[in-house]
């Protein structure tokens, strides 16, 4: 039998970030995925900005090539101008889920955590040591063992099923269909472009020639085929809304799915997890499941690696689903308002009107826009009063480190470590926690955002300040990266990988 101390189902990008932070949090950990490789399939084209941080606080950016930053934001396909904002909101746009798959796994490789392809979990048993995974591969069945299993199997996750967690349904009343073509040129409609009777259609280039098509159609099936069907049905229900012939195009892969949504009750049972799809699950919309699941990842990684390292104790895991579960309670109701205005007839004009009245006014642009870029997301990390407690720090927030270099908080982030700023000569208590990171340097932050000193989550998120935080830093360390109560280490999951 082979052993770990976490078992990753699912190969996605939530799967594989979450991979690649416990790694980074010192734990061993594989990933399992049942498709024999990657799709190349790619239903979102990019992310939205709090996302594209957490890739920056790993300094992974880079590794994903050319794209687009989106100047325009929009709900529901009611645009307003993010530039009117103070900070910005805009999210990465025409980049293939594909490319971001394969940045995060090249990743992982550097990282030396293997991914193990072509394996489906069929039986999943958990007691008080850790979970029995039982799975399927080329060379038959085999049993794994680890301390944790986290499923980030997608939409009707297999680990969620058999791990008997409950999941609020709501019901498809439409279909859509998705293909990627080449070999024709086609005019754009990146957004979308509204037709009689709730129809749409969406032409997004994705490369030379290239262009990723979309059909939302309430005469297309709710609950597709998907073994059935082929790309003439989806060339038929584009030339019958657009008049346009996709003849001559080369298909690169085509698609179907329902507007169906769902959202797991718990995100933790015993040593069972979810993250991404298999946890909150919501129809394609600009990206906002992709971008989720990314930070459901950042969230749950470094909270799980400290306590398979036995640096912190259980109870740190349950602010996973105090954290994330209300998001998903926002992002399954968001996703389903904005799909109304999306996609509704023409009875909801009057409503996209006065929405894009309101949308002119950066207040209320503000709030959309903290929705829509993930940057609005504020956890209850402390008591206190300063604006940016239990908030993000942004990646790009200036300091000047002790001996006046100029550096981006995302520098001192690539680690995945926790970090403490202040300025010079603040005492500190002693000893600081393993894999905290202390900078003496001066934040350049303004106004009711100014910062003597802060404590920064290795996800990102802002769990003391100094001034604005009623309890002291010694209260903020304990709370957040405690000693365990008795010495877990990783007990009888030892730290091997499963090639081992």
């Amino acid at each position: 039998m082979k052993r770990t101390d976490v078992i990753v189902v699912g190969a996605g990008p939530a799967g594989l970030m979450l991979a690649g932070e416990l790694r980074l949090g010192g734990a061993e950990v594989v990933v399992c995925d049942r498709a024999p490789g990657p799709s190349g399939q790619s239903r979102a084209l990019g992310f939205n900005r709090r996302a594209a941080e957490c890739l920056d606080q790993r300094g992974l950016l880079d590794r994903l090539g050319e794209f687009r930053w989106g100047p325009m934001g929009h709900f529901g396909g009611v645009r307003f101008d993010l530039g009117m904002l103070d900070e910005d909101h805009s999210g990465v746009l025409g980049l293939s889920q594909a490319r971001t798959e394969e940045a995060l796994a090249g990743w992982l490789a550097d990282l030396g955590v293997p991914v193990h392809r072509g394996r489906e979990v069929t039986a999943l048993h958990q007691d008080d040591d850790g979970v029995l995974l039982t799975l399927e591969g080329p060379g038959g069945g085999a049993q794994w063992r680890a301390g944790y299993v986290v499923g980030c199997d997608g939409a009707g996750s297999t680990v969620r099923a058999l791990a008997g967690i409950p999941v609020r349904d709501w019901e498809p009343t439409r279909g859509m269909y998705t293909a990627e073509i080449e070999g024709i040129a086609l005019r754009p409609r990146p957004i979308g472009e509204r037709l009689p009777g709730g129809r749409m259609v969406v032409c997004t280039p994705v490369g030379p020639g290239r262009y990723r098509v979309v059909v939302h159609d309430p005469a297309l099936p709710a609950r597709p085929d998907l073994a059935s069907l082929t790309f003439a049905q989806v060339a038929e229900a584009w030339q019958q809304l657009t008049g346009e012939s996709l003849d001559g195009a080369k298909p690169l892969w085509w698609w179907a799915c329902g507007n169906a949504a769902a959202l797991a009750e718990e995100y933790r049972r015993g040593r069972v997890f979810l993250a991404g799809d298999a946890a909150h699950e919501i129809p394609p919309l600009a990206a906002w499941g992709l971008s989720a699941g990314l930070q459901d990842a950042v969230n749950l990684g470094w909270k799980l690696a400290a306590v398979v390292t036995g640096r912190a104790g259980e109870e740190l895991l349950d602010t996973y689903h105090a954290e994330r579960h209300p998001v998903g309670v926002d992002l399954v109701k968001n996703a389903r308002a904005a799909q109304k205005i999306y996609l509704g007839d023409d009875a909801l004009d009057p409503v996209r009107e006065v929405m894009g009245e309101l949308l002119a006014h950066k207040d209320a642009a503000g709030q959309v826009a903290g929705i829509v870029s993930g940057l609005g997301i504020r956890y209850d990390l402390a008591k206190g009063d300063h604006p940016l407690l239990g908030c993000r720090l942004s990646p790009d927030t200036a300091l000047t480190t002790a001996d006046g270099t100029r550096t981006r908080l995302a520098d001192h982030q690539r680690t995945g470590h926790a970090l403490l700023i202040t300025p010079p000569d603040t005492p500190l208590p002693r000893p600081l926690p393993d894999r905290l990171d202390h900078l003496t340097a001066t934040l350049h932050t303004t106004g009711a955002e100014v910062l003597d000193a802060v404590l920064v989550r290795p996800d990102g998120h802002i769990a003391w300040t100094s001034p604005g935080t009623t309890d002291d830093l010694t209260h903020a360390l304990e709370r957040w990266f405690p000693a365990p109560a008795r010495s877990a280490g990783r007990g009888p999951v030892a730290a091997c990988g499963l090639d081992r």
